[in-house]
């Protein structure tokens, strides 16, 4: 059986340093002490360690590889800003190595941005959910290596494209309203989401400013699945509701068919609004009202101003940048109609 090659953490290990310590003797930074790099270059040699394509790479600055960290692939949003992402890159002759986060936490998200940096990738992509001092500390740890994130507090001073979930959320609460309705029910996403926490509030700041409570709040993961689930849990519970508000199409497909099964009309009794507008969205049963984002548009961005913060070909080098949402209208909305609606 081959032998398990060495990591960076074991090198770090074995050397008494940080991975970051480990990470600047590859990269040649001048801020490590002889008696640092000694250390480490010995803890190398001793497990026979080589880094990932240094040997082609030592000889240029640049490898021309992106490294893109990334939330489940299965998800429209993640797939398709991937996607856009891939595509950019190779336009622009990069390529994008991509490191899979499966569980969210802090943890898996270290461990895909140190995978990303043992292969010495040019700069990094995070499409992770993250609270501002997680981006703040992967910005430290990467030293040298450009950061880019896609999902995190507009707020933040973090380096980012990304569409603001706050505002996007506020444009379909404010159409929700709008058409009459009142008693409305919130189905959010992870509550550990940043994304998920920004839509919710958007929601819950439309309602307060018009004297209105949600008649219920669930928690949904994003898919088909939970959606469903929730849907259930709130026929079950038997609170009067004319609206839904869904923090994803994707939960907003299982909200639909969760009311079709106990015969409930969409949009003559209830009406819902998705987020995201898949691709799909428009061929749901009935036709989903959504908030658009441009999952292309994202993805060119923050490839291009990645790229640009790289090579600093403009004075100011590459900022952040905030896309706009737009409210879809589609077929499962319509004026709250009081003869139909009844409440139970």
């Amino acid at each position: 059986m081959k032998p398990k090659s060495a990591t960076l953490d074991d090198v770090a290990r074995l050397a008494g340093v940080s991975y970051q310590t480990v990470s600047r003797v590859l990269n040649q930074a001048p801020h490590v002490s002889l008696k640092t790099r000694n250390k480490v270059e010995l803890a190398m040699a001793e497990l026979n360690y080589v880094p990932n394509r240094v040997a082609q790479q030592l000889a240029g600055k640049h490898s021309l590889t992106l490294g893109l960290a990334t939330t489940d692939l299965s998800l429209h949003a993640p797939s398709q800003i991937a996607a856009a992402i891939k595509r950019k890159a190779r336009e622009l002759r990069y390529n994008v190595v991509i490191a899979m986060v499966d569980d969210q936490s802090e943890h898996a998200c270290q461990q895909a941005i140190n995978e990303l940096l043992a292969q010495r990738v040019d700069g990094i992509l995070v499409n992770v959910p993250l609270k501002t001092k997680h981006s703040q500390k992967i910005t430290e740890q990467c030293a040298d290596t450009p950061v880019l994130f896609l999902d995190v507090d507009p707020q933040s001073t973090a380096f980012s494209v990304l569409f603001d979930p706050k505002a996007g959320a506020i444009q379909g609460a404010n159409y929700i309203i709008a058409l009459g309705h009142q008693q409305i029910v919130l189905i959010s996403g992870p509550k550990d989401a940043i994304s998920a926490q920004l839509r919710h509030q958007g929601w819950l700041q439309v309602l307060n400013d018009a004297s209105l409570t949600p008649q219920a709040v669930y928690h949904g993961a994003w898919n088909a699945q939970s959606g469903y689930q929730a849907t259930q849990k709130l026929i079950a519970s038997k609170a009067p509701f004319s609206a839904i508000l869904v923090a994803n199409d994707q939960m907003a497909l299982g909200v639909l068919r969760a009311l079709h099964e106990h015969n409930i009309d969409v949009p003559e009794e209830v009406s819902v609004i998705g987020y995201d507008d898949t691709a799909d969205s428009a061929y749901f049963q009935p036709p989903l009202t959504t908030i658009r984002q441009n999952f292309k548009l994202l993805g060119e961005e923050s490839v291009s101003r990645l790229i640009v913060k790289l090579h600093h070909t403009i004075e100011p080098p590459s900022q952040s940048l905030s896309l706009e949402t737009e409210l879809i209208i589609r077929q499962t909305t319509a004026s709250l109609n009081p003869v139909r609606y009844k409440t139970e």
